[in-house]
C-alpha cells in the first residue's frame, strides 16, 4: 500500500515514520501535519478537508507516526507544525504553548471482552488491550478504575482499533476498548456471538483534536484560518449528508488508495459515527473545552480539578471562532 507514499520530511532518528506525502509545489512553504496513525477510513473527513483546504491555497505535507505520543513529541520538538492527539498532560508540563483548535473527535469508545466477561467490574486485576499511552483509551480506563473503584491489570498498547479486534479474533487479548465503527463491524459478523460489549458511560470529551504551537499558529493566521475553515464545512456537511466524504475522496489519494473493501464501507461508517454522535459539527469549541477538563482532570492527565483550570491555557479559539462566522 505504501508504494506510492514520498517521504518528504527528514526527522530525527529517534523518531519512527510511518509513511509520509507531500501536496504541493517543492518551493513554498508547507503546513507540516503530524498524525497519530496510518490513512484509514477514521481519517477520510480529514482528508477530505484537506482537498478542500487545498483548493483553498493551502500547501501542506503530511507524515504518519506509530502512535499520539510521537506526534506529540514532533510538534513540541518543532519537527511539525500541527498533530494529532490530546495532548493535555504535555500542555501542562512542556513549556512550549501548546494549543488546540479544533476538536476532530469525541471519545465514543467501548469495552470490548470475550464473553468470559460480563461487567467492567469483571475487569478488575485483568489485562486489557489499549490503543497508546496517555491516549484516549488510557483516560477512558483511568475513568473507569476511579469510577468502580477497580484497577486493571497489565496494560498493553496496539495503535488502531481494526488492530484491536484482530487480537480479540485471533485469541491475543480477552478485553480492549475500541471505536464506534470497529465495535459495530465486530458485532455484525459471525464472530460476534463470541464477544461482550460491556455496558459504559457516557463521554462528551475529546479523542482526536488538532493541535499546534501557539507562537506558530499566530504566525501564520492565513493557513490555520484556510485550514479550520475547510474542516469546519466538511464536519458540518457530513451531519448533513455522511456520503460526501466517499463522493469527495480523491481516487489517488491516501484514502483512494485503501482497499476496495474499506472503501466500500466508508457511506456504513460515516453514517454510523455521526449518529453515534462521533463528530461535533461546531467542531467542539467552548463546549468540547470544557468537558475536556472535565474529562482529562478525572483521568489523571491534568493536574487541579476542572474549576480550577482555564481552558485558554489549552486551547485557542480564534479560528474557530472566525470560522464560525
Amino acid at each position: 500500500m505504501i508504494n506510492f507514499f514520498k517521504k518528504t520530511v527528514q526527522l530525527a532518528a529517534a523518531i519512527p515514520i510511518a509513511l509520509s506525502f507531500a501536496i504541493g509545489s517543492a518551493q513554498a512553504e508547507k503546513i507540516k501535519i503530524a498524525l497519530a496513525e496510518a490513512p484509514s477510513d477514521e481519517l477520510a473527513a480529514f482528508f477530505v478537508a484537506l482537498d478542500r483546504a487545498r483548493a483553498n491555497g493551502l500547501d501542506y505535507e503530511w507524515t504518519a507516526f506509530s502512535d499520539e505520543e510521537l506526534a506529540i513529541q514532533a510538534v513540541l520538538s518543532g519537527q511539525m507544525d500541527i498533530g494529532f492527539g490530546t495532548p493535555y498532560a504535555a500542555m501542562q508540563r512542556s513549556k512550549a504553548p501548546l494549543r488546540i483548535i479544533f476538536q476532530l473527535s469525541k471519545l465514543k469508545f467501548f469495552p470490548v471482552t470475550t464473553t468470559k466477561y460480563t461487567t467492567l467490574k469483571d475487569l478488575d486485576g485483568e489485562p486489557i488491550l489499549l490503543h497508546s499511552r496517555g491516549g484516549g483509551t488510557d483516560s477512558i480506563a483511568n475513568v473507569i478504575e476511579d469510577r468502580l473503584s477497580m484497577n486493571f491489570g497489565d496494560r498493553s498498547y496496539v495503535p488502531g482499533s481494526s488492530n484491536r479486534v484482530a487480537a480479540l479474533l485471533g485469541g491475543r487479548a480477552d478485553a480492549t476498548i475500541i471505536d464506534l465503527s470497529n465495535k459495530n463491524k465486530l458485532m455484525r459478523s459471525e464472530a460476534a456471538d463470541n464477544f461482550n460489549v460491556l455496558e459504559m458511560f457516557e463521554v462528551e470529551a475529546s479523542d482526536e483534536a488538532l493541535f499546534g504551537n501557539l507562537d506558530w499558529i499566530k504566525n501564520n493566521e492565513k493557513d490555520v484560518d484556510i485550514f479550520v475553515t475547510a474542516l469546519l464545512s466538511v464536519w458540518q456537511d457530513l451531519h448533513e449528508d455522511p456520503t460526501i466524504i466517499r463522493r469527495e475522496t480523491n481516487p489517488d489519494g491516501p484514502i483512494g488508495q485503501l482497499p476496495p473493501e474499506i472503501l466500500a464501507e466508508l457511506d456504513g461508517f460515516y453514517t454510523d459515527a455521526v449518529a453515534g454522535g462521533l463528530y461535533d459539527p461546531n467542531g467542539g469549541g467552548r463546549k468540547a473545552a470544557n468537558a475536556d477538563m472535565e474529562w482529562y482532570s478525572a483521568a489523571g492527565q491534568l493536574k487541579g480539578s476542572a474549576s480550577d483550570l482555564n481552558i485558554e491555557d489549552f486551547w485557542y479559539l480564534a479560528p474557530l471562532d472566525k470560522a464560525s462566522k
